[in-house]
């Protein structure tokens, strides 16, 4: 009986000291804490370029006569079908990545279910760079996408589980700004390779995805795994010394008990499966999920990885074309700063409310701008700033808050499957309208090119005047 009081102090006290912690308390204290979620975090690197890759391959001309069709124009375009295939292929496989994770992760533990994902990738990116036909291509694609998404899976989870509660925001918000980092150098690449001719013009962007692997993997031999899968596993011990290396300065005996007390809390709820993730309170957990991620792609964020070509599309010459990519991807960059900023002194609803607000407006603008005759020279360039200006809105709202909130949002035994369930539902939706996407900008199909953004502001105005009555904080 006292054992069992003494545990219930000093998981009482854990929770009092954890809740109280300031930001720059908690970074003085869990500094090794955040450089290891960092170093996790790094790997969405490789997710965030490869995709902006495949967009970038839309608008370069070595890969449109390697793979292309010839246009009336004397040109060459990839049809509308194979840059939907080739632009979602990733993405189906980083759906099935998603869910492996949770079982792999289960069974052996984060850092081995890492280090096996850098493995596969390096052999996987040999058939992108090799490959001499677009179904190799859409091959590679896939095979990527299940290393892909064990990362993206992988990070919020462990962010949420080695951090306290008033870095996690802040942490699984930092997944947003490698996707953006991984975009930003993609388009410095490609800006680069704009005058090179022949297979390595598009095979060493490929190429590049070697660069991580190794010096990330090594990373993980000194990682320490999360405590809460040890403490699943009944590794006490090694729960307590993880969170010793993680946070020496604490007082780690008195976190495990509060650790050791949630999850004793969360067994009696007997929760460990994906269908328990549609049960009771953690219905409500998986609805928010499923609301948080999807709204990415009804703000617009399919046109993300085709706004090169966007810009191509709307007038712009192709070396400004990728000049505009750059600065799209920087200030992107720039927002997920701000959005750290506004999460300090503003709550999650009020942030992300107001950027797809922001974001709806914008849209709507660009639609409203493409109505102009292609020979209006002025309304081409203010499709083009206004595209950038709604990177910087999604970047510093929607894109990095909907990370935060998922990863917050699920309980400790169901974190990793509420955080799969949600990010399947985003990739969902980002697919479907990824087939859309290519149709209505191809010059061949539809031709919407800036019109197309009267669909987007649209769902994203249905979206807001929902979350505005509907959303509590």
């Amino acid at each position: 009986m006292s054992s069992a009081k003494q545990l219930f102090n000093d998981a009482r006290e854990a929770t009092e000291a954890e809740h109280n912690l300031t930001l720059v308390q908690a970074l003085k204290l869990y500094p090794k804490a955040v450089g290891w979620s960092v170093l996790v975090s790094a790997a969405c690197i490789m997710e965030g370029y490869d995709m902006a890759v495949i967009g970038q391959l839309f608008a370069q001309d070595s890969f449109k006569r390697r793979f292309g069709e010839p246009f009336h124009d004397g040109s060459y375009q990839i049809t509308a079908a194979w840059q939907t295939a080739l632009g979602n292929a990733g993405y189906i496989g980083t759906i099935f990545g998603i869910l492996l994770n949770g079982h792999i992760t289960e069974r052996i533990g984060m850092k081995k279910t890492l280090a096996l994902a850098h493995a596969a990738l390096t052999g996987f990116t040999f058939i992108l760079v090799f490959g001499q036909t677009k179904a190799l291509l859409l091959v590679g694609q896939l095979l990527c996408g299940l290393s892909w998404g064990i990362f993206t899976a992988a990070a919020p989870t462990y962010a949420s589980e080695v951090c306290p509660v008033v870095l996690r925001g802040y942490l699984t918000t930092f997944i947003n700004m490698t996707w953006v980092v991984g975009q930003l150098i993609a388009a410095g690449i490609f800006r680069g390779a704009q005058g090179m001719q022949g297979k390595w013009a598009y095979g060493i962007p490929f190429a590049i995805q070697w660069v991580w692997p190794v010096p990330l993997c090594a990373g993980l031999l000194f990682c320490p795994e999360s405590p809460w899968w040890l403490l699943r596993k009944g590794r006490l011990d090694e729960a307590e010394h993880s969170l010793r290396r993680l946070s020496p300065a604490t007082y780690p005996e008195k976190t495990l008990a509060m650790m050791i007390r949630t999850d004793e809390q969360e067994k009696k709820l007997d929760s460990s499966s994906y269908w328990d993730c549609f049960k009771g309170v953690d219905l409500r957990r998986t609805e928010i999920a499923l609301i948080a991620w999807p709204i990415q792609v009804f703000a617009g964020i399919s046109m993300n990885q085709y706004n090169t070509y966007f810009f191509q599309q709307a007038g712009v010459s192709g070396a400004t074309a990728f000049d505009i990519s750059i600065g799209y991807y920087a200030l992107g960059f720039v927002g997920t700063l701000v959005a750290w900023f506004l999460m300090t002194h503003y709550g999650r609803r009020t942030i992300f409310i107001g950027g797809l607000a922001l974001m709806c407006l914008t849209m709507l603008a660009i639609g409203f701008a493409a109505l102009a005759p292609e020979s209006n020279h002025a309304a081409t360039w203010a499709q083009s700033i206004l595209l950038v200006i709604w990177v910087s809105f999604y970047d510093g709202s929607v894109g990095p808050l909907a990370f935060c909130i998922v990863s917050e949002v699920g309980s400790t035994r169901l974190r990793a499957k509420t955080i799969a369930i949600g990010r399947c539902s985003f990739y969902f939706w980002f697919i479907a309208f990824g087939v859309a996407t290519p149709y209505m900008l191809n010059p061949d199909e539809a031709n919407l090119k800036g019109k197309t953004f009267f669909l987007y502001g649209g769902l994203a105005f249905f979206r807001c005047s929902g979350l505005t009555f509907g959303c509590r904080k």
